[in-house]
């Protein structure tokens, strides 16, 4: 008569698993859900970001004055991180100019209070810009050691059973141990795409906001000043000199 050998497994694996196991598992699950979900919604909102700033800068470089770029703002809404900016330094430029400094937050010149402005959206769009890498840095950074933990977890409670049943022969003792690094090759495969995807959003992001620096540069050039000295190079043969917005 035929012994019929146990197909292992995943499936195997977790009718085997005890509270722990199956904990652990679950937690990878979650992990990558999460890990996944966030990849999809940042990647998204990544590609949205670049492809009306974009289409921003191309309206802003070729515009004849502030007041068309304010009047395109107010239009269509500040929906990139570079209208946002804009929008918020010619409000300041022209709050300043109505008021002056009447508040302590508005003390100084008009320079020093549009400077203020565009650190404070700056800080603002970079940390919206770093919302969510903290988890997919977490799930790539722990995701390993946990799917390790269930493999060890599993080792333990195979060599236990096997201890037990008396039978120490390779085919007793291989398929278990084997069965259990299921649990770390699935760790790996949670952790692998949160870190690639982590690092290509920071790369990402970092290119972004060393672009909005510039262009905060430039916008206060001309907000200060009337002109920018990067204007030639960020729209070409055809920009015309901005006028300054009316007060």
């Amino acid at each position: 008569m035929e012994t019929t050998t146990p197909t292992l497994g995943l499936a195997h694996l977790l009718a085997q698993s005890d509270a722990v196991g199956k904990t652990l598992l679950a937690t990878l699950v979650l992990m990558s859900i999460a890990s996944w979900a966030l990849i999809a919604i940042k990647g998204w909102a990544h590609w949205q970001r670049r492809r009306r700033g974009d289409a921003f800068l191309q309206l802003f470089w070729n515009a004849a004055s502030l007041d068309e770029v304010r009047h395109e703002i107010t239009t269509h809404g500040a929906r990139d991180p570079f209208s946002h900016l804009s929008a918020h330094a010619l409000h300041a430029q022209a709050h300043h100019a109505r008021h002056g400094s009447t508040k302590l937050a508005e003390a100084g010149g008009a320079s020093d209070y549009i400077t203020r402005t565009i650190k404070k959206v700056l800080d603002e769009e970079t940390m919206r810009l770093e919302s969510g890498l903290t988890v997919l840095a977490t799930v790539g950074a722990t995701a390993p050691f946990v799917g390790l933990f269930g493999t060890v977890w599993g080792v333990y409670h195979a060599l236990v059973a096997i201890g037990m049943s008396g039978a120490g022969t390779l085919d007793k003792v291989a398929g278990p141990v084997g069965e259990a690094l299921i649990m770390t090759g699935i760790g790996l495969a949670v952790a692998i795409p949160a870190v690639m995807a982590y690092n290509a959003f920071a790369r990402g992001h970092r290119v972004l906001t060393a672009r909005l620096d510039a262009f905060a540069f430039e916008l206060h050039s001309f907000l200060t000043l009337g002109q920018a000295p990067g204007a030639a190079v960020n729209g070409g043969d055809n920009v015309r000199p901005l006028l300054p917005a009316a007060a």
